[in-house]
């Protein structure tokens, strides 16, 4: 498979973070890097799927969007057969319907984890997190999103970056491995080497690097 530039940027951080924690070893579930998609940023994710290497994921967030089902299915159609890991935003039945390998939950709903992976003990369930406070609580997690580290758009657009050394700290006392999120890209990708972070997110970012699949 061949990488762009700033695809083999990224997913050269994103692994070297996963082998520095030593997650890889004891959960091959988790994937390093995490694509996240937005109706809005991200309109046509499946060809952002499509370039994704093996041990990535997808996960996907419909927003309530109507052709959630049929949006799903595509996308875990492709990540099958590439070896990427698909997550439903919140949407546990949709996750269930269509076989993804977890749920990401939005920061209001980090109280269905627990209940989550007993029901599914195979499942990611991981959760998006916006401060220190909230992550120091966020034991039943598969792993905890933290954002976000650099100056963002979307939904972080309004939300102070907490910076490298901040990140770092907050994983370091988090009571479940953490990935990067927030501004990130193939130019401070390799800024957060040593920060403890278990693997990188982003959306833009990713699209640009990754979304270079054939339309099907």
């Amino acid at each position: 498979m061949i990488l762009s530039a700033d695809a083999e940027t990224l997913w050269g951080a994103a692994t070297g973070l996963a082998r520095a924690v030593a997650e890889v070893s004891r959960d091959p579930g988790r994937p390093a890097l995490l694509f996240f998609t937005d109706p809005a940023r991200t309109p046509e994710p499946w060809l952002t799927a499509a370039g994704l290497p093996p041990g990535a994921a997808v996960v996907y967030r419909s927003f309530g969007s109507p052709d959630a089902r049929s949006v799903a299915e595509r996308l875990r159609g492709l990540t099958a057969e590439r070896g990427v890991r698909l997550l439903i935003g919140l949407d546990a039945d949709l996750a269930e319907a269509v076989g993804a390998d977890g749920v990401h939950l939005p920061e209001r709903a980090l109280d269905q984890a627990g209940e989550l992976r007993r029901r599914h003990p195979r499942w990611q369930v991981t959760g998006a997190v916006h401060s220190v406070a909230t992550l120091a609580t966020a034991r039943s997690l598969s792993a905890a999103v933290l954002s976000p580290v650099f100056a963002a758009g979307g939904a972080s657009a309004h939300r102070s970056a907490l910076g490298v050394a901040a990140f770092a700290a907050a994983v370091r006392a988090a009571p479940v491995p953490v990935y990067a999120l927030g501004g990130i890209s193939a130019a401070n990708a390799d800024t957060l080497a040593g920060s403890g972070a278990c693997g990188l997110a982003g959306v833009a970012s990713m699209q640009t690097a990754f979304g270079r699949g054939i339309r099907i």
